[in-house]
C-alpha cells in the first residue's frame, strides 16, 4: 500500500510454472468426494510477518481455506511488473478468486481481468470494476476519526504525529479523518505528517518517529505495515503513545498502543469467497465500514483506564452514529473528494 513499497527488488526472480505459495502448497483441485475445490490466491505487496496490513490479509486467506475448504496460494510481489505477471499466472491456472491486497494493484487487475473471464479478481482499498473484478473499499476514515478523538483528548503537548509508508489516497483520507477527530475535541492540536518512502523498513519507521518526537509529538498514528513496528519501538523508548492500524496490534506493544484502527479482512474475504463459491459474484465496488462491523476501533484493554472517560464516551457516541448511518462529519472524504477543509461538528 505505490512504487516505493518495492524497494526490496529480487533481481532475476522468475515465476515457476506452478505458482509457489509462501509455505502453502498448491494441493489438489478436488476434495475427498471428488467435488472440485475452490481455488483462491492472494498477492501482497509486503511480508505477511508485518503484523498489520499483509498479515491480516493472509489470515483472511487462511480463513477461506479453513471455513470453505478452499485450496489457497500466496505470493509476495516485489515489483510492479509482477502484479500483471502473477494475476495472469493465476488466471491461466483457472483460479476462482485472486485478491490483490492494496490500492496499487488496481491498474494491473484492470488490464488482466478481461483476459480471464472465468477468474474473479478483487482489490482491497480499490474502486476499479469489471464484470469479474470487484473493489473492496473500506471506510477506514470512520474508525480513524474515532481514534483522533481519543488522541486529541490525551495529548499533553497538543502535537500529534502521523506516519505512513507512502502517500496513497486511502492513507491521506484516513489521516484527514484522524485530524478532524482530534480537532473536534481539542482545537489546539497541531499535526505533523511524515512518509517513510516504503512499507518494510523498520529502522526507517523508527527514525521518522524519533524525528517527530524531537519536535514535541507525544502521540503517533502509524499506518506503515512492517515499518510501523519501528514506530512502536521509538514510542516505547521515548515513553510516548501510539495507535495500531489494519490488524488489532494492541498486543504488539501493549504498553504504548492506545487502540487499533482495525479492518477485519478475514470477514471481508470470507464474504467475497462465499459469493464466488455460490456463483453470485458480481464485479462492483463493495463499501464496508463500521456499520458492517468490518472497520472498527479496538481500544487496548491495558490502556483503557488511561483514556479519559469523557473521550471514550464521545468516541463511542460517534461509533453509534456511524453504525446508524447518521454521522455526517466524513461525508466528503468517504465520497473521495480528498478535501482538507474541516466540516462543522456533526450533530
Amino acid at each position: 500500500m505505490v512504487t516505493n513499497r518495492f524497494s526490496h527488488f529480487a533481481a532475476g526472480a522468475l515465476l515457476s510454472l506452478l505458482v509457489a505459495c509462501g509455505g502453502e502448497k498448491a494441493g489438489t483441485t478436488a476434495d475427498s468426494t471428488g467435488a472440485k475445490k475452490m481455488r483462491v490466491a492472494l498477492l501482497t505487496p509486503g511480508p505477511i510477518s508485518d503484523k498489520s496490513w499483509n498479515g491480516i490479509a493472509h489470515e483472511g486467506l487462511l480463513a477461506i481455506r479453513d471455513s470453505l475448504g478452499a485450496e489457497t496460494s500466496h505470493i509476495q510481489t516485489k515489483t510492479p511488473a509482477e502484479f500483471d505477471e502473477n494475476f495472469r499466472q493465476y488466471g491461466a491456472q483457472g483460479y476462482d478468486l485472486v485478491i490483490g491486497n492494496g490500492f496499487e494493484y488496481q491498474e494491473a487487475a484492470s488490464r488482466v481481468a478481461p483476459s480471464y473471464p472465468k477468474t474473479n479478481y478483487a482489490i482491497t482499498s480499490g474502486r476499479v470494476t469489471a464484470p469479474n473484478l470487484a473493489g473492496l473499499a473500506f471506510a477506514f476514515e470512520e474508525a480513524s476519526y474515532q481514534a483522533g478523538m481519543l488522541a486529541g483528548a490525551m495529548t499533553k503537548t497538543n502535537k500529534i504525529g502521523l506516519i505512513a509508508g507512502t502517500e496513497l489516497p486511502p492513507v491521506k483520507t484516513s489521516f484527514l479523518a484522524f485530524e478532524r477527530g482530534a480537532k473536534s475535541v481539542n482545537p489546539k492540536v497541531s499535526i505533523i505528517t511524515s512518509y517513510i518512502g516504503n512499507w518494510d523498513d523498520v529502522s526507517a519507521g523508527k527514525e521518522q518517529a524519533l524525528a517527530q518526537i524531537a519536535q514535541g509529538v507525544d502521540i503517533i498514528l502509524q499506518n506503515a505495515d512492517a515499518a510501523g513496528l519501528g514506530v512502536f519501538q521509538a514510542a516505547r523508548e521515548k515513553k510516548i503513545l501510539a495507535f495500531g492500524t489494519n490488524a488489532d496490534q494492541n498486543s504488539v506493544a501493549p504498553d504504548v498502543i492506545i487502540a487499533s484502527v482495525v479492518i477485519d479482512l478475514p470477514k471481508a474475504f470470507l464474504m467475497l469467497a462465499r459469493e464466488v463459491q455460490a456463483g453470485t459474484f458480481k464485479g462492483r465496488v463493495i463499501n464496508l465500514g463500521v456499520k458492517d462491523d468490518v472497520v472498527r476501533l479496538v481500544v487496548n484493554p491495558t490502556m483503557r483506564d488511561r483514556v479519559p472517560a469523557t473521550a471514550r464516551a464521545a468516541s463511542d457516541s460517534v461509533g453509534a452514529m456511524l453504525k446508524a448511518g447518521t454521522f455526517t462529519g466524513l461525508t466528503d472524504l468517504l465520497q473521495g473528494t480528498d478535501s482538507a477543509k474541516p466540516l462543522p461538528p456533526a450533530k
